[in-house]
């Protein structure tokens, strides 16, 4: 028979056995008031610097704006010489329209897609929407030869996981803002790895409105400096060096949409950063609102048990 005094530890050991397990099971269902606390305040920590992301972001868009408005003034002659705008919208709803663009009736040119992205993150869908696009034209024209060239690190990494067979080489980590000058070496380094009659293709992000950004491709033919489709054939050219001057002129001209292109896109990845990190601030203020509204509740709760322990504790004594 057991004794009384083995009786007693046994029950002690089992209602120590079984509080434990309810203390166990109630750390890991619910957070502690010490564990609601620090996750409050980590939230506050990322909404300050969300909301400080922001402002930066608002103060280079205004820069980014005016720089995009000089560069509008600055490359409008390039539009008297046939540059192709698409969005990538249009031409996955109509496939004619994208051949179209890779079709060469004198024979297979060179496609080259430059692709201009950011070498920062957090900035929305921007560096994605260009990656799916120029991931879509390489598949639905897997024909046409094509090689592929990136300006920006977050578009690197995307494609060359994406079509990692066609990329030539990138250009990452470059120092903002960008300048005609780095978009001449981009274009001078173009000439001088394709051949000549190559069809280059521009893939940014046209800017709209602090909130909207349209993912475009800007298609730049070759110049015929002879035969009936001889580029500015109804120019009179003095002296008589029409070839030079048009050799000349597709360079800069290509060094133009480049910089153009270039504008749109940091324009588009700034607005698309403010936007983001707004969103990011406000999510996060929801987020401390709920936080808050569970700390409440368990510190309440606690209160509650303390009272009905010390209420109970003096009806024992009476």
């Amino acid at each position: 028979p057991w004794s009384f005094d083995f009786l007693v530890k046994m029950n002690r050991s089992g209602i120590r056995e079984v509080t434990q397990k309810i203390i166990h099971v109630q750390r890991r269902g619910m957070a502690t008031e010490k564990e609601i606390a620090m996750r409050i305040t980590a939230t506050k920590n990322i909404k300050k610097i969300t909301s400080s992301m922001k402002m930066v972001s608002a103060s280079k868009l205004r820069g980014d704006q005016m720089r995009l408005e000089a560069a509008k003034a600055f490359a409008a002659y390039a539009n008297n010489l046939g540059t192709l705008r698409t969005s990538f919208e249009e031409m996955n709803n109509e496939k004619d329209s994208l051949l179209t663009l890779f079709e060469d009736k004198e024979g297979k040119k060179k496609n080259v897609v430059v692709a201009l992205t950011s070498d920062k993150g957090l900035c929305g869908g921007v560096n994605s929407a260009i990656a799916r696009g120029v991931r879509g034209l390489c598949g639905q024209n897997q024909e046409a030869d094509i090689s592929l060239v990136v300006v920006g690190e977050k578009g690197r990494s995307q494609l060359r996981r994406m079509v990692g067979d066609k990329l030539d080489f990138a250009y990452t980590e470059v120092a903002a803002p960008l300048n005609f000058s780095f978009a001449s070496s981009v274009a001078q380094n173009l000439l001088e790895s394709y051949p000549d009659n190559s069809i280059y293709h521009i893939a940014y992000n046209k800017f709209i409105s602090a909130i909207a950004y349209i993912p475009t491709l800007a298609t730049i033919m070759p110049f015929a400096f002879d035969g009936e489709k001889e580029t500015l054939a109804s120019y009179e050219f003095e002296p008589e060096a029409k070839q030079e001057v048009l050799f000349n002129l597709s360079e800069y001209y290509l060094a133009t949409e480049l910089f153009y292109g270039m504008m749109e896109a940091a324009t588009s990845e700034q607005s698309s950063r403010m936007q983001a990190m707004e969103n990011a601030s406000k999510n996060a203020g929801e987020l401390i609102d709920k936080l808050t509204l569970l700390y409440n509740r368990a510190r309440q709760a606690r209160i509650t048990t303390e009272l009905i322990e010390i209420i109970s504790g003096a009806s024992a004594l009476e």
